[in-house]
């Protein structure tokens, strides 16, 4: 089967180009950085189309040995002639009910077909008596392929036990007629279990080039949502930098001197947090946001207030906070006037709360462009992946408040970082 594995990728049809692509993706969000999982290896499984010649082959060995038995017996040009036909109608029959979705066929084209094998089967028993009697198991097979099993395994059990007949009309001994019998079930299951096998290597082989199309499609989705998260913060911070650095050049050029300083390391983390997503590391630290955010929301004169009172918690549950965090001050820079802003991140027994409230929002603001993004959308998926959860609320005070829960250890493990645990939310 060694030949069929290598073909797998580039024999199905004109798949080379999605199925290369689909192929070296081992799932959503694979990496490289460290403890990126290693892909499993796949089954050395055949071609669809070796599948499909090897029914092929199989058929046409038991229609050549029947062939080769009428032509060693006497019989007429004439009669071999009918044979031949016989057999060839026999087979295109066969691979008929012997493709994938033959079963899904309206009842009455399987009973026509069925009937129409059926009849190939018994009478040519009256001119070629017991040496047709191996056609009688491409009937069994098809009776196993195209019925419902209840009915169909009775019936397969029947038209083996029919062959029983000829040797007994034709005066041969007990065995001739186990043989024919036996040999006739046995075919049957043969033609059954090739036909079936050809099909699942069809529906595997689908089945693989959709999974590598829906790898890829993540990974995309992957990239976009982390831009959002990561750079909508960055960018948002280097705009506000921007902004007071102009105002304070000329009056107070020494404190601008000291916001570039700031400005060239925020320029620093967003060039570092551009590589993270490319490279699947998007591990963050929720401390580590508390205070860059303390210290933007200031450079924008917001007056910020914190409480701060937790340990240490799973590694992904911090990056999840810590996005959460960053979406939160993204939304209060782009959509709010807010001159006040609260902060709190509090460990309340196996469960880290993360809130933040701040004035200044219009309660009938609605952001109507179509890029306006899914950030909160996306954080409230990706809580929900951690078993946490995301509650905002605007107050008629025209404040708004955030809340986002999570344990601080999960219960259970989660696919590594690079493996995209929230490959199911949308990005807009």
């Amino acid at each position: 089967m060694k030949q069929g594995g290598s073909r797998s990728s580039g024999t199905n049809g004109a798949d080379n180009g999605e199925a290369a692509e689909g192929g070296t993706t081992a799932g959503p969000g694979a990496g490289t950085g460290p403890g990126a999982r290693k892909p499993s290896p796949l089954p050395d499984l055949p071609a669809p189309r070796l599948a499909g010649t090897i029914l092929k082959v199989a058929l046409l060995g038991y229609l050549s040995i029947t062939l080769i038995n009428l032509a060693s017996a006497a019989h007429t040009t004439l009669s071999l002639g009918a044979c031949a036909v016989a057999l060839l109608l026999v087979f295109l029959l066969q691979m008929r009910h012997s493709s994938a979705h033959a079963h899904l066929a309206p009842t009455w084209q399987k009973a026509l077909t069925l009937s129409a094998q059926a009849l190939l089967t018994y009478l040519p028993l009256a001119l070629f008596h017991s040496q047709w009697g191996a056609m009688a198991g491409f009937l069994a097979g098809s009776v196993l392929l195209l019925l419902p099993p209840r009915v169909a395994w009775p019936a397969y059990g029947v038209v083996g036990l029919s062959m029983s007949l000829p040797p007994l009309a034709d005066g041969y001994p007990l065995r001739e007629m186990f043989y024919l019998s036996l040999s006739t079930l046995l075919t049957g299951l043969v033609v059954f279990g090739l036909s079936r096998l050809s099909a699942l290597v069809h529906a595997l082989h689908d089945t693989r080039l959709e999974l590598s199309r829906m790898a890829v499609t993540q990974e995309r989705l992957r990239f976009a949502r982390d831009l959002h998260d990561l750079l909508g913060y960055s960018l948002s911070a280097i705009t506000l930098k921007s902004e007071l650095i102009h105002r304070l050049v000329p009056t107070h050029p020494r404190r601008a001197m000291d916001e570039v300083s700031e400005l060239l390391e925020i320029s620093r983390q967003s060039l570092a947090d551009v590589r993270a997503v490319a490279s699947g590391l998007r591990a963050m630290s929720l401390k580590q946001e508390l205070g860059s955010a303390q210290s933007l929301l200031e450079a924008a004169d917001v007056r910020v207030e914190t409480d701060i009172r937790f340990g240490t918690v799973d590694q992904q549950v911090d990056t999840v906070l810590a996005a959460v965090l960053r979406e939160a001050v993204t939304n209060l820079l782009r959509h709010t006037r807010a001159t006040t802003c609260r902060m709190e991140a509090v460990q309340e027994g196996d469960r880290v709360r993360l809130s933040m409230t701040n004035d200044g929002v219009d309660p009938a603001y609605r952001d109507v462009s179509p890029h306006s993004g899914s950030g909160l959308g996306n954080l409230a998926a990706r809580l929900q992946a951690i078993s946490g959860r995301l509650s905002v609320e605007r107050l008629p005070d025209r404040s708004f408040h955030l809340v986002a829960e999570a344990p601080t250890r999960l219960l259970r493990p989660l696919p590594d970082l690079d493996d995209d645990p929230y490959a199911e939310d949308s990005v807009a």
